[in-house]
């Protein structure tokens, strides 16, 4: 079968299964709670604690909307926000007692919900159904075993092609980055293998399989640039990046560096996220129209250590 045939037998499949999810949600999610808003109350409810940063970005919604819903629930009494004792300038989410009860209102609906959805199926076919559903979950899934072996280690020969591999898949992939941010990287990565002077380059591996990098270079004998952080897409949520990034901050002040910076851009949420939680701080803003041919903010960030 040719890969075009592949294609349109998952579109086709897609096209049937978002009707049949369509006419559920439609059931169970009215007002003065729709979906998106049901996604929210749910996300907060397992992963008690979350920022509206991680719920927004692991749902995929947009930031004002996302800040009027947080709004409504806590004028509302569904939530309740605490003060991160990480980075005060987030909050910690959790649902009130009332939240937990229009929690468990939502569940018992999507129970009905799906349990008419099965009604007329056999035992056979709902038993087929069920597997068929794990297949997909099981080859999609970006969440991993806890059981797999994360290693952090210093770079060896062989691995600065695969960090330039990382950067250039990733960045063209999610972000729309072309060929000179490739070539940047890649101009960045050999000078850097000509002069490693109190600087040092670590990948992530997990199971034997890098999956992300970041570096220390010598900026000046008192201050340290943090470069080349990258993590699969796939492996984000096990705390490698948390990972890599303490081994980079704990490298700097073995070597007595006072100060690191870096430089990223604005539209990579995720990272800022964490060079918050670091206690980096925002100096300095530039322009780039280089990368992917629309103006991208660059970001300079600070931390005094």
């Amino acid at each position: 079968m040719k890969s075009t045939q592949y294609v349109e037998k998952i579109r086709k499949f897609n096209r049937y299964y978002a009707n049949v999810l369509g006419k559920i949600d439609q059931a169970i999610y009215n007002q003065p709670f729709p979906l998106t808003e049901a996604r929210v109350i749910t996300e907060i409810n397992y992963r008690n604690g979350c920022t509206a940063t991680e719920v927004r970005e692991n749902l995929g919604i947009d930031r004002g909307y996302m800040s009027r819903i947080i709004q409504r629930f806590e004028d509302e009494n569904i939530i309740i926000k605490e003060q991160s004792k990480v980075d005060k300038r987030q909050h910690s989410l959790y649902l009130t007692e009332y939240g937990k009860e229009i929690f468990q209102d939502l569940v018992e609906n999507a129970n009905r919900g799906v349990n008419k959805m099965i009604e007329n199926l056999s035992k056979n076919d709902l038993s087929k159904l069920v597997i068929a559903m794990e297949t997909i979950e099981s080859i999609y899934s970006k969440e991993h075993s806890s059981q797999s072996e994360v290693v952090i280690r210093p770079c060896q020969p062989g691995d600065i092609g695969y960090v330039a591999y990382l950067h250039g898949k990733l960045y063209d992939k999610t972000y729309k980055f072309g060929r000179m941010f490739e070539y940047y990287v890649m101009k960045g990565l050999t000078e850097f293998m000509i002069n490693t002077d109190r600087g040092e380059l670590w990948v992530a591996e997990v199971n034997g399989e890098i999956v992300g990098s970041i570096a220390i270079t010598k900026s000046s004998d008192t201050v340290a640039q943090l470069r080349w952080f990258v993590l699969d897409e796939n492996y984000q949520g096990m705390g490698i990046g948390k990972k890599l990034m303490e081994t980079a901050l704990n490298f700097c002040e073995e070597l007595k560096y006072q100060h690191v910076f870096l430089w990223t851009v604005s539209t990579l949420h995720t990272a800022r996220y964490l060079y918050q939680k670091y206690n980096f701080k925002l100096t300095e803003e530039k322009p780039n129209e280089e990368w992917t041919g629309t103006k991208l903010i660059e970001e300079r960030w600070d931390l005094d250590l």
